[in-house]
């Protein structure tokens, strides 16, 4: 009888049994040569000016367990460190588990949660999480600051309240029509889902619907003066809370037992959009995620990474790589203040260190 049981037992465990960070995450012993990524990652700092390669944090994670972790003084695997424009990924993985909920459409127009809208009445939440809404922006930062709307928008005339700053701003292209990056378009979205919520559920709403079901406890997100979440830039995180949302995404938007993301979502958020323009070396955008997909003809965006491969991606350097087809995911925390880090080259380094799954 016992044997019996036993056999039974076995035979009820699933093949695909998975290792989840519950609560903590698991480490893989493989003997891995990391001597090619931290010498690419980890260059010595330069200390007469901020130039250079200059990595605060590498954590590589495969199939659920940590390969590799280095951080680079003062952040620590405990620093809730600044995503930059990561957080506007998170706010769609957010988005995500509120289109699940039934709360809204891709469809929908964000005016029927975010009134302000109204003048931009055929934006669509679609266009917003396309980075397509039409309307005139200039995302320059550093370059040209005195034009910028991001910089407005962050720290002037917007910052009391960034979405009405945003949606003040004239069309300038049909919705959905066109691409351009615009933070002010995040902070739309962040709004809309202001409106979708009653005001007391939409400020623990991030960690209700993703940061507690994912064990996320560094989580920090600003807000502007009028309350609402700075969707575009301010959220601070660890990178070992970060790389959970990437297992979720690199998992289809499950966790643990539970769909937490549909699945439609996930693959929502991993279609091109074919109307931005192909740029050389650059990732195209997906729905507020980056991909290596080529678009119009083009190479692959990283042609050292499968073309499956899709991120979160941040000023300074800030990365949350998704790579599927090798059940990694890599989060990458930076203070890079000039162009000399290349996405590829991390990534072409990771996998050549890595054997193939199984070997």
């Amino acid at each position: 009888m016992k044997a019996l049981v036993i056999l039974v037992a076995i035979a009820m465990t699933p093949a695909w049994a998975e290792d989840w960070p519950d609560p903590s995450w698991p480490v893989d012993d493989a003997t891995v040569d990391w001597q090619a990524v931290d010498a690419y990652a980890f260059p010595e700092r330069n200390t007469t000016d901020r130039s250079g390669i200059r990595t605060d944090a590498l954590l590589i994670i495969r199939d659920g367990r940590i390969l590799h972790e280095r951080y680079a003084a003062p952040t620590t695997a405990n620093t809730a460190h600044l995503t930059w424009s990561v957080s506007k990924s998170v706010l769609a993985t957010v988005l995500g588990v509120a289109q699940g909920e039934g709360r809204f459409q891709l469809e929908d127009p964000a005016a029927r949660f975010y009134p302000p809208m109204q003048a931009h009445s055929h934006v669509r939440l679609a266009d917003l999480l396309h980075w397509a809404s039409g309307l005139a922006w200039q995302e320059d930062y550093e370059y040209a600051p005195l034009k910028s709307s991001v910089v407005a928008m962050l720290y002037t005339r917007g910052r009391d309240d960034m979405a009405a700053y945003t949606a003040a701003h004239a069309s300038a292209h049909k919705p959905g029509e066109h691409f351009l990056y615009s933070s002010g378009d995040s902070n739309l979205l962040a709004a809309a889902l202001r409106g979708m919520l009653d005001g007391a559920h939409y400020d623990s709403y991030p960690w209700q619907a993703l940061f507690t079901p994912l064990g996320i406890d560094s989580a920090v997100w600003e807000r502007d003066g009028n309350g609402t979440f700075v969707g575009s830039s301010y959220l601070y995180m660890s990178a070992r809370d970060l790389a959970r949302i990437g297992l979720l995404m690199q998992r289809e938007g499950r966790w643990l037992d539970r769909q937490l993301l549909p699945a439609s979502w996930v693959a929502f958020n991993r279609r091109p959009f074919t109307r931005a323009e192909a740029l050389p070396g650059e990732a195209n955008p997906g729905g507020h995620w980056w991909l290596n997909q080529p678009l119009q003809g083009q190479p692959l965006p990283w042609p050292d990474a499968p073309a499956g491969t899709f991120a979160a991606l941040g000023h300074w350097g800030q990365a949350l790589y998704i790579v599927p087809e090798r059940k990694l995911v890599i989060v990458r925390y930076a203070d890079d203040r000039d162009g000399s880090y290349s996405h590829n080259a991390l990534l072409k380094r990771v996998l050549a260190a890595l054997p193939r799954e199984g070997t």
